[in-house]
């Protein structure tokens, strides 16, 4: 068994290389095009009428006495979330790359994420058959920009042309001398034996050693073809069987597992997609996930030729679609209760973890064609919130608005389309703001006291705010400790005071989300038997927002490091263009510009550099850190569950209670 993604730059041709190996491995009889809207794994009526992927699929066929099962992602940047929890569950990559367009700016920020997470990948370089291929320049390219291990599997004839083929190096001399020089890079014993004897390196042993590189992802072989025409595909199915490590599977250890996908049913019905790295499920298993919820399996389907097939259980290195988890989330990691003490993980539900790529930096307020739609406006986007938790569902109660989050136009683009489709609901957008954050700017504490005017709950605390030790560039998170013993509260009322103290510092004075702090409990007290742990829910945003408009807050925007590449003589035109944008170039030279530009400028920039380098520019740019905004500060329209107002805020409870 192997689970294996597919990752590219959009337009390289992952979609379409999937196409190919499916009808390769006979699961399908012929060949869908995305041109044409017929693919397997663009099923959603918005993916095939644009042409993209904008979310993973799976499909299943075998190669040799391997199962893969495998992941299409999608390429636009804009739907980078969708790749962040596919790879969670990943044996193997292979990453596209097209032989005209070459290494792109997507590119390279899935390679990085690739290497840093240890997942093994092959680069498979599509079109060869397009005019305007390389060969030598492309792996020029790759070596630079990607990786310097990188290795050529076999040479291209007839490039740019429809009967461009790719044929495999077998024994050759040139070959094997090209192997041993970037193995032994990695491998001392290699290298002394080669030295001492070159001639009792075998072929075979070197692709032995390619392979074991390979699975510890120090070395990316390299595979020429057209997923169009069918060429080299053959080479790179017997490469993905040689080279990529099968998952490591355990079926009759402690069950667990990782949710990375979720999805609705014909009937509405919630529909999980789950990885199990250990253990057997069977249908009927009662499942624990993150935050106490649990829930109860009906129905498992695995994949298999193809297709999913319904079955009575999933076992290790599996994915199945799992049916009776209302609550389950996207992320959340599956046992069952007799296995919670002894269940590993899995290398997965700790990359799940991690987080790999930077949350969305930008937001944008939905509104309702009509105003009767406010509730099912509200309930389509929880939907929508459920498969895509990163589009940062916020609903103010004061303007009765919904914001969400969002990492670009194209984005904002197929949430419209898919309310308009799935849900009959014509929405409109206003203009996409930038999403900062706050940090506390200085030390101080609050407290209200039981029984003490103006104090109307049965519940005492004290809370000190500071900034967080570590000064995290890239946002850092809320730390919460404790100054009292932890035995002066029952368990409840502690846990009431830490969830709140998350939940209320999502929105700080300035109305953005709070990062970078650390919230000390330093007084508690109850009065038993009248204290509940809603007194402590309703108090403990008084006192936090007390003890944060005490220190202070600064507030800060997202910037992206960029990398531009561009002609040498529109160097000039450039650059001013650059500072208007308040970008900070930090490296430059005729033909390129390293630095650091505002996230919400990065749009712009876009927009302007092909009328400025004959369209001949690549940009690269990545969320790189926050940083003090300058000037006017942005507010963030506030919610009233926040109590900057302290009346106003009462006045709330007192309506909700």
């Amino acid at each position: 068994m192997l689970n294996l993604g597919i990752l590219a730059h959009v337009d390289a041709g992952k979609t379409s290389l999937t196409e190919r190996l499916l009808h390769a491995a006979g699961v399908i009889d012929e060949v869908g095009s995305v041109d044409d809207g017929n693919t397997q794994t663009d099923t959603l009526a918005l993916e095939r009428s644009r042409g993209i992927t904008i979310k993973s699929a799976v499909v299943s066929f075998a190669v040799g006495d391997t199962t893969v099962n495998l992941i299409d992602t999608p390429g636009h940047p804009d739907f980078i979330a969708e790749v962040e929890r596919v790879l969670s569950v990943l044996d193997g990559a292979v990453l596209v790359v097209s032989a005209v367009e070459g290494v792109q700016a997507q590119t390279r920020v899935l390679m990085r994420t690739l290497r840093r997470l240890g997942i093994p990948t092959l680069v498979f370089v599509n079109k060869i058959d397009r005019r305007g291929a390389r060969y030598d320049g492309v792996l020029r390219e790759l070596a630079a920009k990607l990786s310097p291990s990188v290795v050529a599997m076999g040479s291209v004839s007839g490039l740019g042309t429809g009967a461009a083929a790719f044929t495999p190096f077998d024994g050759q001399a040139a070959f094997a001398e090209d192997l041993v020089n970037v193995l032994a890079a990695q491998e001392d014993a290699l290298l002394a034996a080669y030295v001492d004897d070159e001639s009792s390196i075998s072929v075979t042993r070197l692709r032995a050693e390619l392979a074991a590189q390979t699975g510890r992802t120090l070395v990316h072989p390299v595979f020429f073809g057209s997923a169009v025409t069918g060429a080299g595909v053959e080479a790179l199915m017997a490469g993905v069987r040689e080279l990529l490590p099968p998952a490591q599977n355990d079926p009759d250890g402690p069950v667990s597992g990782t949710v990375f996908k979720i999805e609705r049913g014909p009937a509405g019905e919630k529909v999980a997609y789950a990885r199990i790295f250990s253990g057997t499920l069977h249908t009927r298993d009662r499942l624990h996930f993150d935050d106490r919820r649990e829930g109860r399996v009906t129905a498992i389907s695995v994949f298999d030729g193809g297709t999913s097939v319904r079955g009575q259980e999933v076992p290790a290195g599996r994915i199945a679609r799992l049916w009776g988890l209302t609550d389950v989330r996207i992320g959340d990691r599956l046992t069952r209760q007799e296995d919670q003490d002894t269940a590993d993980a899995g290398p997965g539900a700790r990359r799940a973890s991690a987080g790999h790529f930077a949350p969305p930096t930008l937001e944008t307020v939905v509104s309702p064609g009509r105003a009767a739609d406010r509730a099912a406006l509200h309930l389509a986007l929880s939907r929508l919130a459920e498969q895509d938790p990163l589009i940062g569902l916020r609903q103010d109660d004061l303007r009765q608005e919904v914001s969400v989050s969002l990492y670009g136009e194209v984005q904002k683009e197929v949430v419209q389309a898919t309310l308009l489709d799935d849900f009959g609901l014509e929405v409109t957008f206003r203009e996409t703001t930038t999403i900062c954050v706050e940090r506390p700017t200085g030390t101080a504490t609050a407290l209200e006291v039981i029984g003490k005017d103006p104090n109307p709950f049965a519940a005492t605390v004290g809370l000190r705010v500071e900034p967080g030790g570590a000064g995290d560039p890239t946002g850092g998170g809320v730390e919460f400790r404790l100054e009292v013993e932890l035995g002066s509260l029952p368990y409840a009322f502690m846990s009431a005071i830490e969830e709140t103290v998350h939940e209320t510092l999502h929105q700080g004075l300035h109305g953005w989300e709070v990062l970078d702090c650390v919230v000390t409990l330093t007084h508690s007290g109850y009065s038993p038997p009248s204290s509940v742990a809603a007194d402590f829910r309703n108090l403990v945003p008084l006192v936090l927002m007390d003890a944060l408009r005490r220190a202070g807050s600064t507030v800060y925007a997202p910037m992206h490091r960029f990398r531009l590449e561009l002609p040498p003589d529109t160097l000039g035109p450039v650059l001013p263009v650059l500072a208007r944008l308040g970008a900070t170039p930090r490296a430059q030279r005729a033909s390129l510009v390293e630095g650091l530009i505002p996230a919400a400028k990065v749009h712009e920039l876009e927009r302007r550099l092909p009328g400025l380098t004959r369209g001949e520019a690549v940009l690269e740019s990545d969320f790189d850190r926050y940083e003090p905004v300058r000037g006017p500060i942005p507010r963030r329209p506030r919610s009233d569950h926040n109590p900057l107002d302290r009346k106003e805020y009462l006045l709330h409870v007192a309506r909700r209670v």
